[in-house]
């Protein structure tokens, strides 16, 4: 019974400072306003900035995802490195992992015209596995297949925009488009990848390689793409890729085999080819699979292989670091407004001396005290949160209606509304104790 007597008393103890701490922030609404408006810019900062970055990211990733999954680049960048459109094609047969291939062709403002209507657009160039590689499905019709890829012929897939704007939505599907003086039936249409995504291949038309070679007019290509079956696929074949590719541009002459045994042949098959012993040289650095690299050193490769995969994972963990900071700096404000509610409430310690020490006089406790000063400050900050959750989340929806990719992330609410709530009971601490510590004959001599 004494046990539940003390917890009765607490209660009642509890609610009355409750009470007592929202009649102290109601007695000076001024005063509580510029408080609460401090908190409230800190948190709508927090909320707006990281929203923005967490846009930006998103934005990013879902542009390089649009590329494909698992997709490798094999990219000359000299114009005495080509490709021959065979090896792209053995390399699902060479490589391990590696589903399909497809040689990559450009031609760029070439001239097409549909009826009356005449303008230059980009053509690219590929085989039959192009759906498969950049998981791009045709929305209407088919995609080509090999017997067309080997014939020339002059078929055409287009991307959704281009398509879109031939029939006014409906599907041209079986109609001829004249591209570079030549008729080409359209056999399919792609489905809509989204505007930045997939490299603007909604705004392009799709032909076989070896019509677009004949376009280019161009026996070699200078960009392949190829697709592993899963992530650590993609990491291996890039080591494969890497020592193929580096004996062809001439720079894996010199490079001893792994073991004394010998390594495999670069021409394939199970041949082993032993070098002839070089001049000493320090050992090369074990190619581990499963490491991120270009293959060359940056800048001076005259040919990349570039996992798409990697540019993701890049791509993404830059950007969260600009969010992090975003939301640091922003959070400085928080700080601030958290200086501010210590402020104000020593402030109202110094003002409510009177009522302290009638308080003490009548019996009441420091930690009834302590409650009391520490609940306005949580009070305070509870209001700042709230309302700067709202001006936040009008924020960021004002910045997306202007076009910028900007969302309100879990992430950024937990931080804001944790830094908040902290700065308000920590800053409300110092003038709590102040307040409780106030002995009652003293409280009472400042009346």
């Amino acid at each position: 019974m004494q046990d539940k007597g003390k917890i009765s008393s607490l209660l009642v103890r509890t609610k009355f400072s409750a009470l007592m701490a929202f009649d102290g922030i109601k007695s000076n609404l001024l005063r509580t306003f510029l408080t609460v408006l401090g908190i409230s810019i800190g948190v709508a900062a927090v909320i707006s900035l990281m929203g923005i970055g967490e846009g930006a990211r998103r934005s990013i990733v879902s542009q390089f995802e649009s590329l494909g999954e698992n997709v490798i680049v094999i990219k000359s960048n000299a114009e005495n490195v080509t490709f021959e459109a065979e090896e792209a094609e053995e390399i699902p047969e060479r490589v391990t992992g590696i589903e399909y291939a497809t040689p990559v062709v450009y031609t760029e403002e070439t001239p097409v015209r549909w009826r009356r209507d005449e303008s230059k657009m980009n053509i690219v160039g590929v085989n039959q596995y192009y759906p498969e590689i950049k998981d791009h499905p045709v929305m209407t019709g088919n995609f080509f297949t090999s017997l067309h890829v080997k014939q020339r012929s002059p078929v055409a897939v287009l991307g959704y925009n281009v398509a879109n704007n031939l029939l006014n939505g409906r599907s041209p599907v079986g109609q001829a488009i004249k591209i570079n003086g030549i008729n080409y039936l359209i056999v399919g249409v792609l489905s809509e990848k989204g505007e930045g995504k997939g490299d603007g291949i909604d705004d392009k038309i799709v032909i076989p390689y070896t019509s677009a070679m004949k376009i280019a007019n161009t026996k070699n290509i200078l960009e392949i793409w190829a697709k592993s079956n899963s992530a650590e696929d993609a990491e291996l074949a890039m080591v494969q890729l890497g020592r193929i590719f580096k004996r062809k541009v001439g720079l894996g002459n010199n490079i001893r085999p792994a073991d004394s045994q010998g390594q495999e042949n670069p021409n394939g098959g199970g041949e082993v080819a032993v070098e002839e012993p070089v001049e000493p040289m320090p050992e090369p650095e074990p190619e581990v699979p499963g490491k991120d690299e270009n293959v060359f050193e940056k800048g001076e490769e005259p040919l990349t292989i570039t996992s798409l995969n990697n540019l993701v994972k890049e791509a993404d963990q830059a950007n969260r670091i600009m969010t992090v900071l975003l939301g640091g700096i922003a959070a400085v404000s928080l700080l601030v407004g958290g200086i501010g509610i210590m402020n104000i409430m020593l402030v109202a310690v110094t003002e409510r001396t009177s009522e302290i020490g009638v308080r003490r006089a009548l019996g009441a406790k420091k930690e009834d005290l302590l409650i009391q000063f520490l609940l306005e400050a949580v009070y305070v900050s509870i209001i700042g949160c709230v309302v700067g959750l709202v001006i936040g989340a009008w924020a960021v929806q004002i910045v997306s209606n202007y076009g910028l990719a900007a969302v309100v992330s879990f992430d950024s609410v937990k931080i804001a509304v944790f830094v908040a709530l902290s700065s308000g009971l920590l800053f409300g601490v110092y003038p709590a104790i102040n307040a409780s510590s106030l002995p009652p004959v003293e409280a009472l001599k400042r009346q």
